[in-house]
């Protein structure tokens, strides 16, 4: 089978897209330039096609790696037959392969092995043959030596070397997979003394728990999986022993002779209980922890997508606020680029409770630098915070919204932080973060380590390499849909750019401080090291709004501006009087304008971006109030009725905002009256709803909700 047809196998796409895609993939094209700008190719595959063949073309490449290795370590030890290499060839299952490898590992000293060199693998091939014994303590006792000094001393070293055969036979360990995979029993108990200590608590639904691995869903697992590791549970994998040992012994006793049937009986039992159990178990625990990791890292993707492409206001003068007590509120004023103006402190709430100084800063602050819309951190004293500034009678229209500051802190305290602001201290960096969140989320996000923004289910825990690159496919993906204005992206933004990586970005950026902004793309091409595959790979994806071209603040990628050109030109108008025009886009005739390189796919992309070139793919954000009345959780009654705002989504259910301190939770069994298995299809983050309280837990401060009716 070759990696076409490997991959075909697994998913439903055209042999030539597959094709095609994987020799793009080979040149180094990435993916978010396949996606928009090779879609003749690909026969118009989206993303998460493309990424889904990225990612079987590296599992081909990591079996076809690990045969490699395979054939040659058997080679080199002269066991390798040409029927042995077809049949690994033919494989395309890691553990299989394992399984094939298994008799060929260069192992420790074992029972088995010393039994061998104790001269004992010959009885154990005549045991293995089955043959009836009239005497076997005569044929045994031929066996005797200075290293075996009885019968049953032999019989056992025997076994050793019995019980390491059925280990390594590839039907007794299928049989037993597929057993311990419809079978297997996941059981956790609490540790006993640890009842007492506070943090086991979380795991108290584990304390005495099983079930079978099957209907255990990837949270449940993982959740058991921390409280191990937290040294709280003992975990086990529990499979019905006696079935078991029937299912090995169907593949290796094919005789009713007693005396032979007892002793591979015995070998059989010691080959399970101290070889294949732990082995299957730990590979049962290893397979349901990576299922459990996929599904968290997916419901990861998709909360950090929706984070990422949520609302921005745009290009206003924004006055952030980080709201504290005894610290004080840290503002800041950020013109319309995000660039810092002011920083101040003041101290409304108490101890100090200096409500009219703080309502005289901020209104002086508004004014003197013509403040658009003030952004609130949703930390400590948020709701003071936000029931002050709705106090003010301000001299301008202001929007005021409150803003998910989780990450904020990271973000203050990182390198990048104090590189972008070497004379300020933590706060204020977290103050600028608040607000640059409001005007352009995405821009800001990326800056931060996706784990750190507090949208994912048990991130920690998960795989920590393949979380990463799942969510800098997101990043890379998210960054690619909206576009980068050229002269105003920071270091981080443009390191995700299509082709430009994080050492190009600090060049790009260098340049433009050296160099002025870029007045064209073509520009590009002057920064240090950037060649023409970066140019290619990246250009479509950067804006320009002051350029001259139009078309460089659109994604019309440079290599079809001869194509709009043309198009301008049989309209006889100007470029600049096809951009926007409606009734002079829709003459255009795509099937005049194919060629070899470009189709109908591309064409109609071109005509959409003339239409509204540089259109922002998110949408606009909008007010939101919480309900007032509410500031714990003592003003929670059962049967309210609140506004609230989506904030973690995870596969039993979504977290509800609803401006107190606790989050509530709507399990999935009362998002909507339907029945519903992928939560992500009715509710997404950040959604604005109205949730009932349905359970109160003051306590554990944990709140019950229901989105029903």
């Amino acid at each position: 089978m070759n990696m076409i047809s490997f991959i075909q196998k697994q998913i439903d796409i055209s042999p030539k897209s597959i094709e095609n895609t994987v020799r793009l993939l080979n040149e180094d094209h990435t993916i978010p330039f396949i996606a928009r700008y090779r879609k003749e190719m690909t026969g118009n595959l989206d993303e998460i096609q493309l990424f889904s063949i990225s990612k079987l073309k590296a599992n081909f490449e990591e079996i076809q790696k690990r045969k490699y290795f395979i054939i040659k370590s058997i080679e080199e030890q002269g066991a390798l037959t040409e029927d042995f290499r077809k049949k690994i060839d033919s494989c395309f299952e890691l553990t299989v392969l394992e399984d094939y490898y298994l008799p060929y590992k260069k192992k420790r000293k074992t029972k088995s092995s010393v039994a061998i060199e104790n001269g004992l693998e010959p009885l154990a091939k005549i045991l293995m043959t089955q043959k009836a014994i009239s005497d076997l303590k005569t044929l045994v006792s031929k066996f005797i030596s200075d290293h075996v000094t009885s019968v049953e001393e032999a019989l056992q070293g025997a076994r050793y070397i019995i019980a390491d055969w059925i280990n390594e036979n590839n039907s007794v360990r299928s049989s037993l997979r597929r057993f311990f995979q419809q079978t297997a029993i996941l059981e956790s108990k609490l540790i006993k003394g640890k009842e007492e200590e506070q943090e086991a608590q979380k795991f108290s639904n584990y304390f005495e728990f099983s079930e079978n691995f099957k209907r255990s869903p990837s949270h449940r697992i993982l959740a058991i999986l921390r409280g191990e590791k937290e040294g709280f549970l003992r975990v086990k994998v529990k499979v019905d022993s006696d079935e078991a040992l029937h299912i090995i012994s169907k593949h290796i006793i094919k005789t009713n002779e007693k005396t032979i049937k007892d002793q591979l009986l015995l070998a059989i039992k010691d080959s399970f209980s101290r070889l294949l159990e732990p082995a299957l178990s730990n590979e049962t625990f290893r397979k349901a922890k990576e299922s459990a990791d996929h599904v968290a890292i997916k419901v990861f993707s998709s909360n950090l997508k929706q984070l990422l492409l949520q609302s921005p206001l745009g290009e206003k003068r924004i006055l952030a606020i980080d709201p504290g007590y005894k610290s004080g509120c840290k503002l800041v004023c950020l013109d319309e680029n995000g660039n810092l103006l002011h920083n101040d402190t003041i101290y409304p709430h108490p101890p100090q409770k200096e409500g009219k100084e703080s309502i005289k800063k901020i209104k002086s602050l508004v004014n003197a630098y013509k403040i658009d819309a003030i952004s609130i951190g949703n930390g400590t004293a948020s709701r003071e915070t936000e029931r002050l500034i709705q106090s003010i009678a301000f001299d301008r229209p202001l929007k005021v919204f409150v803003v998910n500051e989780a990450g904020a802190s990271v973000y203050s305290a990182s390198k990048l932080a104090r590189e972008e602001f070497p004379s300020y201290d933590v706060t204020v960096r977290g103050a600028v973060s608040i607000g640059r969140r409001l005007s352009d989320p995405l821009a800001e996000l990326v800056k931060i380590d996706p784990k750190a923004i507090g949208v994912g289910q048990y991130q920690h825990d998960v795989d920590q390499t393949l979380l990463k690159n799942e969510l800098d496919a997101v990043v890379i993906s998210c960054v690619n849909t909206v576009g980068v204005n050229l002269n105003t992206a920071s270091k981080s933004l443009l390191s995700y750019v299509s082709g430009i990586g994080e050492k190009m970005a600090e060049n790009i950026v260098q340049y433009r401080s050296e160099m002025g902004a870029f007045s064209t793309r073509q520009d590009l091409k002057k920064v240090p090291r950037l060649g023409e595959k970066v140019f290619q790979q990246a250009s479509g994806f950067l804006r320009i709004p002051t350029s001259d071209n139009p078309l460089d603040n659109s994604s019309v990628h440079p290599e079809s501006y001869p194509i709009v050109m043309k198009m301008a030109k049989d309209l006889g108008i100007q470029l600049s009087d096809l951009i926007r025009n409606k009734e002079q886009i829709q003459k255009i005739n795509c099937k005049n304008y194919i060629t070899e390189e470009v189709g109908v796919f591309t064409l109609n992309d071109i005509l959409k971006e003339l239409e509204k070139p540089g259109l922002d793919p998110r949408n606009q954000v909008k007010m939101f109030s919480f309900d007032p009345s509410l500031k714990t959780i003592d003003d929670l009654k059962l049967g309210m009725r609140v506004p609230g705002i989506i904030n973690n989504i995870t596969n039993f259910g979504c977290f509800v905002d609803i401006g107190i301190k606790e989050n509530g939770l709507v399990h999935i069994s009362k998002v909507c009256k339907e029945f519903i298995d992928d939560i992500s299809t009715v509710v997404h983050l950040h959604q604005y709803v109205e949730v009932k309280i349905i359970e109160i837990d003051y306590e554990r401060k944990r709140i019950q909700l229901s989105m029903i009716d």
